[in-house]
């Protein structure tokens, strides 16, 4: 891919899992910013990297010193402080609306936590009954309803890969043979981090706007996920104690229809499995 200079873009929670997967991602292509917050001093040392805190710093304030062109939010806090430094980038973009700036809001099915009877699709009606998820519903709505034409909402499903916290804490479980919760009559999707990370560097680069699914074309139960992801990994199995929460089957699937990126940016149940149950040193060698 050739690099873009004029592209400036700003993670809004760069030190975490999926932001710093984006910003390794990202970095070779375009100049790329990063927040973190205080606790995380790991990263004062890098000069991308800016301390904020959205509980006490100003968005107004990182905004105009940085001035990006594209802000990418993944940032974690306190509801009411997200809240406010959302309407601040709204304020930032519709300034800068003549210079295409645009956002990538990194949402998620909570949206649909609500819902239980049928996999969600990009233009369902969101519900949700979680904290969590109402405010990721809340931060939907005031981007769609404000900037739209500026907006990409790409809501994930479970992320996984080899050091996703999932897969890391099934790990931790099969060598101290200890207890992993799955659940049998809950249907989902999944992806993974790295095909996550191609995906919004390919959104990026057509200029992508709208709602997308990041999710697996396909759908399986959380329990039969988790002992194939097992099984692939070797011989030894941790305690897997099943968890359920209905007599039926329940769906926390979001499935991509309106909005499909191109085959090669997509992703099946298989191929997530493949790609989870795979030793670090597999990796480092490729």
């Amino acid at each position: 891919m050739k690099k873009v200079e004029k592209q400036r873009i700003l993670i809004l929670g760069g030190s975490g899992f999926i932001g710093n997967a984006i910003y390794k991602e990202l970095l070779s292509y375009f100049e790329v910013h990063c927040t973190y917050c205080q606790q995380y001093g790991a990263f004062s040392e890098n000069q991308v990297f800016h301390n904020f805190c959205v509980e006490e710093d100003s968005m107004f304030l990182l905004l105009n010193k940085i001035q990006p062109t594209i802000i990418i939010s993944v940032i974690k806090g306190d509801h009411k402080g997200l809240v406010e430094a959302h309407k601040q980038i709204v304020n930032y973009a519709l300034i800068n609306a003549d210079a295409d700036c645009s956002i990538l809001y990194i949402s998620s099915s909570e949206v649909f936590d609500g819902k239980f009877r049928h996999p969600s699709y990009e233009n369902d009606i969101t519900l949700s009954q979680t904290a969590s998820g109402k405010f990721k519903i809340s931060v939907e709505k005031l981007l769609l309803e404000t900037i739209p034409l500026q907006t990409a909402i790409l809501r994930l499903p479970m992320v996984l890969g080899i050091n996703s916290p999932e897969v890391l804490h099934l790990r931790q479980c099969i060598r101290h043979q200890a207890t992993f919760e799955v659940f049998p009559n809950l249907v989902i999707t999944t992806t993974t981090i790295n095909k996550v990370c191609q995906q919004i560097h390919y959104i990026i680069n057509q200029s992508l706007r709208g709602i997308f699914h990041l999710a697996s074309n396909d759908m399986v139960h959380h329990e039969d996920l988790f002992r194939e992801i097992t099984s692939k990994m070797g011989d030894k199995m941790p305690i897997f104690k099943s968890v359920f929460s209905s007599n039926e089957d329940r769906y926390h699937a979001i499935l991509p229809k309106e909005n499909k990126l191109p085959i090669s940016k997509q992703i099946t149940v298989a191929q997530i499995i493949e790609e989870s149950s795979l030793n670090e040193e597999i990796i480092s060698i490729k």
